[in-house]
């Protein structure tokens, strides 16, 4: 086959069982639809926080469960984490490419949600 383009059958992407407990996907989306998950990857979706800033916008959260969802978060490779070492540190998160794309239906979900209550 000279001169003609070279044919390569595409990889099927890997398909999760998200049904089974051990599935990772699963994992990645109990943390970002836990309770604090989502309210964190909103208040990130426009700017990046500082953790006292998370916690003053997100109201009824601790400092223990902010801490460990950001933890999660930043785990599965939604949220970034930069400390600037001074005394104390400064803690800075955002959204990763990532959590972008993962914020981006849950911000549609809440926007729909708003709206409708705002109709009542």
């Amino acid at each position: 086959m000279t001169g003609s383009a070279q044919f390569t059958p595409a990889v099927p992407e890997p398909r999760y069982e998200v049904f089974h407990t051990d599935c990772p996907a699963r994992a990645v989306l109990g943390h970002v639809t836990s309770r604090w998950g989502v309210w964190i990857l909103i208040s990130l979706r426009d700017k990046e926080l500082r953790f006292f800033e998370l916690r003053e916008s997100i109201q009824g959260i601790s400092e223990k469960m902010l801490a460990q969802s950001l933890r999660a978060l930043v785990e599965d490779g939604l949220v970034w984490r930069r400390v600037e070492p001074t005394t104390p540190p400064q803690v800075t998160y955002g959204l990763t490419e990532f959590g972008q794309e993962v914020r981006e239906p849950l911000d549609d979900l809440f926007d729909r949600i708003t709206q409708r209550l705002g109709s009542r």
